[in-house]
């Protein structure tokens, strides 16, 4: 199965990805694609939404109310800000410029407030050691309320990992492990760049290997998902998780798990 896709930009919502496909059973992603001038309304009786600014400036108001103004030169440039939409909540967006939005949806009947993320709502972490140490903003985390989404960007700096190492979240057996299905949209600065994404069961019936490019999308139903950027290019993926159970708890591959347990070492000695 090829896990992976393209984005090709384009003016208004571009589905990406849609539920039941490439073995997602509760994620649907897309791309939304507005100029000065355009309006957009989005609304579900039955799906909760994160918006998710990627590039340019608008403004956005939820069930009518306040009207908040969200801005971002690109992903490199400036922190995320974004929407958390409920089910039964109406959003309207209003383009002040060229603009791009990443539309993250999955089911819910859960009654959970609207709310607008700005930068300063943004967590930061830096995460691993040495040629894996990236940087990770946390939108839509377990603060939030929410049914089953939650997400993200990581940053690689060029040649770096991510995901390493290598985990997975497949399977109900908390706390062990949690049973989240996940999707990547990448971006490279400068946009020529590449990178390998790597996708991966312990009995190599899943095990597939794809060279990203700017505007990549790829699925990841099930497996370990290690991330790397090509030399000279750093490399931003937004990330999607959805699952039953809100939990975050992943695996690491024992093969590859000692590489956390040497990180404060590496850091030390690298200061």
């Amino acid at each position: 199965m090829n896990l992976h896709r393209r984005y090709s930009p384009q003016y208004g919502y571009t589905p990406v990805i849609s539920r039941g496909e490439l073995g997602l059973e509760l994620i649907e992603f897309g791309i939304l694609r507005l100029a000065e001038g355009m309006t957009h309304t989005e609304s579900s009786p039955d799906e909760e939404m994160v918006f998710v600014l990627l590039s340019g400036e608008c403004t956005v108001s939820i069930d009518g109310g306040m009207i908040t103004r969200l801005r971002r030169r690109d992903v490199f440039s400036d922190k995320p800000s974004g929407v958390y939409l409920p089910f039964g909540s109406e959003l309207d967006i209003t383009p002040l410029s060229e603009m791009e939005i990443a539309v993250c949806k999955a089911p819910s009947d859960l009654e959970a407030p609207p709310q607008v993320i700005t930068p300063e709502r943004v967590k930061y972490r830096s995460v691993g050691a040495h040629n894996w140490r990236r940087d990770i903003y946390d939108i839509v985390d377990l603060e939030i309320q929410a049914r089953s989404l939650v997400v993200g960007e990581t940053f690689n700096p060029p040649g770096n990992w991510s995901s390493a190492p290598p985990h997975r979240h497949d399977f109900d057996n908390l706390p062990e492990e949690s049973d989240m299905e996940e999707v990547y949209l990448f971006k490279l600065h400068p946009e020529e760049g590449f990178g390998l994404q790597r996708i991966y069961t312990d009995d190599l019936s899943l095990n597939e290997a794809y060279v990203i490019e700017n505007n990549s999308v790829v699925a990841i139903p099930q497996g370990y998902h290690p991330v790397v950027a090509g030399p000279g290019y750093r490399l931003y993926y937004l990330w999607v998780l959805a699952g039953e159970k809100r939990v975050l708890a992943p695996r690491d591959d024992p093969k590859h798990a000692w590489l956390k347990r040497c990180e404060p070492i590496v850091n030390e000695i690298l200061g």
